[in-house]
């Protein structure tokens, strides 16, 4: 019996351990900054919910490391307009910080609010050297203030308030979370969460969203769990701040895109961010790598781009007018730690992305994707507005013969878009400009039907071999495009077939039609028989049967490149005369190629005589 017990007794102790939260690795995002993903599955200790956390930890001695808080509204009244409200993603892209969360508690807490609605901050706030929220009561006071260098000091209850000398940025939160490294937050409910604090050394500051409201991936968080992260990622002071629907990180990625980080309960919700009063940003500088220094030069047609690396290494640009870019430059295996590489057969006024490889023997240093703009020597015609008549229909059209010339839809609605039904109580001023009400769906209490169906005709003329389709639309939420009767264009869509019933697989921009959505095809992509009268169809599609809106709007653009500026010389008894093909180009010169370029006097047209003299001119166009 005894040898039984002591086998029993091992067995149980090689028993698993509880699990534990996790913290993820710091990962570094740009120059001072780093991203943390944190976990906690099953209940262990101070952690009793299921908890997906981010966190940032800020190097807030490096010198590149600029903090930036929401500032006063244009047209600040304290108290009541104190500043123009905005979702996290639409503050980072307004103000261009790299990263940034929300901050302090708001008013009106209503939420989807377009950009720029008036709010009232609660608390303190400060935006460089600016009050632009002043501490009023006892409630929501425990502040986190920064210098000028950005040295912070904590103030775990301001009231009655401090004196703001030396603050030149300041949030204000709920309640302290940990004191000297002790957690001394109350019990509350499980929320999701958002948390600053600073390390005991005053070099960090810690930023941390806990989503929540989502069971099956992360339910949130008490205050007391919430302190316990904040400590076991470091800080030793630290306080709550507004969370709920409200909680939201977003970073800037490679190409200077917005994207959130966390998943705010809001947008799992809505499909959209809150519209919030106060955010917090970080403005960094990108990761120093072995690749670095890239600049691109964009033309018309081509572009050069250029970089350097640590070492001497072989030269690629990888390239495309999307983000799966898809051409290579080729690879130019001369080693050198200056690299300048050329890409060519570009659209002109196309947004272009790519990624420059540099490889050593077996090692391969890639770059962040980046993007460029190529210049616009082109000429531009609208042939559909955005306001462009539509004729439309709900009735369900289960073949693909409403998409080709001679199909009959004189039964149809006529309408200027956009064209758009919601039964929300109010319509979003942002989405502009409304036209046409769509037909509801009696089946839906008056709702929107799940698919519409457009047709309008399309002119086309004077279509050259240089010539593009551009195609810029408003689509709430999916669409397909037709020209003639062949599908051309997709947009947030399933694999076809197409029905009445088919769903969208997503949405744009934060729910609405706020957004413009491009699309341009080369004149060799399409069909020949595209001179002279075409047919125009479009199928929108709702994301699910009780969404609430369906938008539509279409224009679509002839792009012609201009013919290339090109300068002429030939040599006459009386000098030498210049002649060019533009006359929209300027005539300069200069005594050497860098130097100072100026306008060649009384020139009126594309040709002048220029009389020899001893000294070498150069000589060039610009427009």
């Amino acid at each position: 019996m005894r040898s039984l017990l002591t086998i029993l007794l091992l067995v149980l102790g090689c028993a698993a351990p509880m699990a534990a939260p996790i913290v993820g690795p710091w990962e570094p995002k740009f120059k001072g900054v780093e991203l943390s993903i944190g976990t906690n599955l099953t209940a262990s200790g101070e952690f009793r919910n299921r908890q997906v956390v981010y966190a940032l930890r800020v190097d807030l001695k490096d010198p590149d490391v600029k903090l930036f808080t929401t500032p006063r509204h244009t047209n600040y009244l304290a108290n009541s307009r104190e500043v123009g409200g905005l979702t996290v993603s639409e503050f980072v892209k307004k103000y261009q910080v790299q990263a940034a969360i929300n901050a302090n508690f708001f008013s009106p807490p209503t939420y989807y609010l377009p950009a720029g609605t008036a709010m009232d901050i609660k608390g303190l706030s400060m935006s460089t050297g600016v009050v632009v929220s002043a501490q009023q009561t006892s409630v929501e006071s425990a502040t986190i203030a920064f210098d000028s260098n950005n040295v912070p000091n904590v103030i775990f209850t301001n009231w009655p308030a401090v004196a703001r000398d030396g603050f030149y940025n300041a949030v204000t939160g709920d309640q302290p979370l940990v004191i000297g490294g002790v957690n001394v937050a109350t019990t509350s409910d499980v929320e999701p969460r958002t948390a600053f604090g600073i390390s005991e050394d005053k070099r960090y500051l810690f930023l941390l969203a806990v989503d929540g409201r989502q069971s099956s991936y992360s339910a949130g968080a008490t205050f007391r769990e919430l302190a316990a992260w904040m400590l076991l990622l470091g800080a030793h002071d630290a306080i709550a701040m507004d969370g709920g629907g409200s909680t939201t990180l977003v970073m800037q990625n490679s190409t200077g895109t917005a994207v959130r980080v966390n998943k705010p309960s809001s947008v799992a919700d809505s499909g959209r961010e809150r519209t919030i009063g106060s955010h917090l940003g970080i403005y960094a500088k990108p990761v120093p790598g072995f690749v670095h220094e890239i600049v691109a030069i964009p033309e018309d047609t081509y572009a050069t781009i250029s970089w350097r690396t640590l070492k001497p290494a072989s030269s690629e640009v990888l390239f495309g007018p999307t983000t799966d870019l898809g051409q290579s430059s080729g690879v130019f295996t001369n080693l050198d730690s200056f690299h300048q590489v050329t890409l060519g057969s570009l659209h002109p006024s196309t947004e272009y992305f790519y990624e420059v490889i540099s490889r050593v023997g077996e090692e391969t240093h890639r770059s962040p994707l980046l993007r460029f703009m190529t210049t616009n020597y082109v000429t531009t015609n609208e042939l559909i507005s955005l306001t462009n008549s539509w004729r439309f229909t709900a009735e369900p059209q289960e073949s693909s013969a409403w998409t080709r010339e001679g199909f009959d839809d004189t039964v149809w609605g006529e309408g200027n878009g956009l064209l758009w039904i919601d039964r929300r109580m109010t319509w979003p001023s942002e989405v502009e400009p409304k036209g046409t009400e769509l037909p509801g769906d009696p089946a839906n209490d008056g709702g929107p039907h799940v698919t519409y169906y457009f047709r309008a005709p399309l002119t086309l003329h004077l279509m050259k071999a240089s010539s593009s389709l551009v195609f810029r639309g408003r689509f709430d939420d999916g669409a397909a495009i037709y020209l003639n009767g062949e599908l051309i264009y997709q947009v947030r869509m399933p694999e076809e077939p197409f029905t009445s019933s088919t769903v969208a697989t997503g949405f744009p921009c934060e729910g609405d039609a706020t957004c413009d959505e491009e699309f341009r095809f080369a004149l060799e992509s399409l069909q020949s028989a595209l001179v002279g009268e075409n047919t125009l169809a479009v199928e929108v599609h709702n994301y699910h049967g009780q969404s609430p809106d369906v938008t539509f709007g279409l224009a679509v653009y002839r792009v012609v490149a201009a013919e290339r500026p090109r300068l002429e010389v030939s040599y006459s008894p009386s000098g030498v005369e210049l002649r060019w093909n533009n006359p929209g180009m300027r005539l300069q010169s200069a005594a050497n190629l860098p130097g100072d370029w100026s306008d060649v006097a009384g020139v009126t047209g594309t040709t002048v005589t220029i009389e020899p003299t001893s000294a070498a001119r150069f000589f060039r166009l610009r427009r």
